[in-house]
C-alpha cells in the first residue's frame, strides 16, 4: 500500500514533463492495487486502516489524473469535473452507508441490495477487469494528449477497447450512489421510527 503512494507520487512528479514515466509508474501502482489485499490476506496483516488507505489512493490517484486531462483537453474538461465527482460523493456515500447499516466491509453487498454490486464486488475477476480497464481508458487518453503518442496508433486501440468498460466503471458508480443514497435515507426513516415509538412508550 505505501509502495503505491510512492509510485502514485512519482507519476505525478513525471505528468506533464515526461509520458512514458508516468505512465510506467501509475499503471505498476495500479497493478499493486490488486495485489496488497492479497498480500494482506496472506500474512495475516488485513486491517481497516489498510482497506481505507487503498480506496483513499485509488480515488486519489485517479482524481489527479483526471485532473491533468481536463487541462491538456479543456474541451472535455466538465465531463472530468464531474466523472471526479461521481468517483468521490458515489464511493464516500457507499463506504459510509455500509458501515452505517453494520456492514463488516464495503465490499459486502447483498443481492437485495443490488445484483450488480454484489458481482462488482464479490468477484475479484469482475472487480479488476473493471477497474484494470477504467484507469487504462484514462492513460490511454493521457497519452494522446502529447503529439509523438497522437501519432501512434496503439493508445487510440487502447482507448477504443477500455471506453465500453470505463463507461460501464461510472455506470456503476452511479448505481452505487443511488443504492447508498437509499440505504442511508432508509436508516433515517426507521430511526425516526423508533423515537417516535420510544416518546410513545414513554
Amino acid at each position: 500500500g505505501y509502495t503505491r503512494i510512492v509510485l502514485a507520487l512519482v507519476s505525478l512528479y513525471y505528468m506533464p514533463i515526461h509520458p512514458l514515466t508516468c505512465f510506467t509508474t501509475y499503471a505498476v501502482s495500479c497493478l499493486l492495487d490488486a495485489l496488497d489485499g492479497l498480500a494482506a490476506r496472506a500474512m495475516g496483516q488485513s486491517t481497516k486502516f489498510g482497506a481505507v488507505l487503498d480506496m483513499v489512493t485509488d480515488r486519489c490517484t485517479t482524481s489527479c489524473l483526471l485532473c491533468f486531462l481536463s487541462s491538456a483537453w479543456p474541451q472535455y474538461a466538465l465531463i472530468c469535473q464531474m466523472l471526479i465527482s461521481l468517483d468521490l460523493a458515489s464511493h464516500y456515500m457507499h463506504m459510509y452507508a455500509s458501515l452505517d447499516s453494520g456492514s463488516a466491509s464495503h465490499k459486502k453487498v447483498d443481492k437485495g441490495r443490488s445484483r450488480i454490486l454484489n458481482l462488482y464486488y464479490s468477484n475479484n475477476k469482475v472487480l479488476f477487469t473493471f477497474c484494470a480497464m477504467n484507469e487504462l481508458f484514462f492513460l490511454a487518453a493521457y497519452l494522446l494528449a502529447f503529439p509523438a503518442f497522437y501519432q501512434q496508433t496503439w493508445p487510440w486501440v487502447v482507448a477504443a477497447i477500455c471506453f465500453p468498460v470505463c463507461a460501464g466503471k461510472n455506470i456503476i458508480n452511479v448505481v452505487q450512489l443511488v443504492k447508498a443514497a437509499k440505504v442511508l435515507a432508509e436508516g433515517d426513516l426507521d430511526a425516526r421510527r423508533k423515537a417516535a415509538s420510544a416518546k410513545a412508550n414513554q
